[in-house]
């Protein structure tokens, strides 16, 4: 992709992990460090913080996009998770190709008084348009494709951030007006700057939770409760995933959500200084990369200074609503176009939609799964052990009658398959709703058969359909929210 490259040397390897988090402290930061160009040596401020920033360009970005939003903003944060050059020794990884395993839609409301920050989790299955290629050529779209592989079109080292936020207009409707970029390097270096951040854990955190790989705990890396972190500490923390809740990239964005508040409040509890500013707003310039829109102090000032009146409780954090898809998480429809529909309209997640006496997400929910009067036969085609008397739970708790259990003649199937005999393909698909990803399979022989593969044992619930997340809104964290609490998944 084109950049400008002011400072080649110094980014060269800079698009680390884990920076995901930041849309709020970030702009915010960087928003702040008006304070300083008010006062005496305004042109040198704008001057350095101006030679900071790197652009991508925007002839990636797609013919067809969304209409301009007449209300609000939206932007795009992007974590990049290459490991090359000096993020390398950061993450700890392998590997030049830009990466990403976090990114969140910010809208800032018509208001100038509240914020809702959207994660997007990296194994979402999403339609992936058309991208542009390094030598000028375009992708063909691909289906069903994970929602991080859009930023690693191309194999570049610096991503393709164009091609994700083509990705992100296609699945919510909705027009991006800025993307921004953020690595390893820059993350590490504005918790620094900050002073520290507090989070909270529910346990003692040691080296094997970072490094799963190691056979041995090893040293404790965090303790129990509340404590501060930055620099390579914090990057440990909004990279952890194994030893709380139940080790998924959903527990973590809780906690990458709960660090971004956590760094909010810091900053507004530091106060406005000048003397507090300039390293705060140097470090986020140095970190990021954005769309021209944003290439320059001024721009980047303008749009960081919409963001001063969000108070901590009017700065919101959600997930897109959810489901697990065999290892992959699917959107939870209707709930999610009622989210995106919401944020068009520049609504509040919990304010009823006009003309209606309850939210958009309310009664919207996909109806309970009823099996009543409907038998069915189980059979196991994967090697894991229970894995059809799981099945068979879990259809007798929505009323199916199971007639019995079995290993099926041939194991290894990836996805599970629903067989049924003819006439009985509406009772088939029922069946089949209780297992995500299943696939539907016409017999000669009567009655239906669910054959689980190995998508249902991968599904980190122990249910056979795990529970979506709540409506939007519903369960939404703002910045003013107990750090310590809603840190995980499971």
């Amino acid at each position: 992709m084109a950049r400008a490259h002011r400072h080649k040397d110094r980014r060269a390897g800079r698009r680390g992990r884990e920076k995901p988090r930041r849309p709020l402290r970030t702009a915010l930061a960087v928003g702040l460090s008006l304070a300083v160009l008010t006062g005496a040596g305004a042109g040198w401020a704008y001057l350095r913080l101006g030679g900071n920033i790197d652009t991508f360009g925007a002839d990636g970005l797609s013919d067809h996009r969304p209409s301009s939003a007449a209300l609000g903003q939206n932007v795009l944060v992007i974590g990049s998770d290459s490991r090359s050059g000096e993020n390398s020794a950061l993450g700890g990884g392998e590997g030049e190709v830009g990466r990403s395993d976090t990114a969140f839609l910010l809208h800032v409301y018509a208001d100038g008084k509240h914020a809702v920050a959207v994660s997007i989790p990296r194994d979402t299955l999403v339609e992936i348009p058309a991208c542009k290629l390094p030598d000028g050529s375009w992708t063909a779209p691909r289906r069903q494709a994970m929602f991080n592989a859009a930023f690693s079109v191309g194999d570049t080292p610096e991503g393709n951030p164009a091609c994700t936020q083509n990705t992100v207009e296609k699945l919510t409707g909705l027009r991006v007006d800025h993307t921004v970029v953020v690595d390893f390097q820059g993350f590490a270096a504005l918790t620094e700057a900050v002073g520290g951040v507090r989070i909270c854990l529910p346990a003692d955190i040691h080296q094997r939770d970072l490094n799963p790989n190691r056979t041995t705990p090893g040293k404790r890396v965090f303790r129990k409760g509340v404590q501060e972190v930055q620099g390579q500490a914090a990057l440990d923390y909004v990279r952890l995933r194994h030893g709380v809740g139940d080790g998924s990239d959903i527990g973590r964005i809780k906690r990458q959500q709960a660090f971004v508040g956590a760094l909010v409040k810091k900053v507004r509890e530091d106060g406005l200084t000048p003397t507090r500013l300039l390293p705060l707003a140097d470090a986020a310039t140095r970190s990021l990369t954005v769309d021209p829109g944003l290439g320059s102090a001024d721009r980047l000032i303008s749009f960081a200074m919409s963001l001063k009146d969000v108070e901590l409780d009017d700065t919101r954090f959600v997930t897109v609503p959810w489901r697990y898809e065999g290892a992959r998480v699917a959107v939870v429809q209707p709930e999610a176009d009622a989210l995106w529909a919401a944020l068009r309209a520049d609504r509040p997640l919990d304010e009823p939609e006009q003309g209606t006496g309850k939210s958009k997400g309310e009664g919207a929910e996909e109806k309970e799964v009823d099996g009543a009067g409907i038998a069915v036969a189980v059979a196991n085609g994967t090697t894991v052990t229970g894995l059809a008397a799981r099945a068979a739970e879990a259809l007798s708790a929505h009323g199916f009658t199971v007639t019995g259990t079995s290993t099926a003649a041939e194991q290894g199937g990836t996805a599970t398959v629903v067989h049924h005999g003819p006439g009985d393909r509406e009772a088939a698909a029922t069946a089949a709703r209780l297992f995500p990803g299943a696939k539907l399979a016409a017999s000669p022989d009567p009655g239906v058969r669910v054959t689980v593969g190995q998508e249902y044992a991968d599904a980190p619930s122990p249910g056979a359909s795990p529970k979506p997340s709540k409506a939007p809104g519903e369960d939404a964290r703002s910045a003013a929210d107990d750090i310590c609490s809603d840190l995980s998944y499971g």
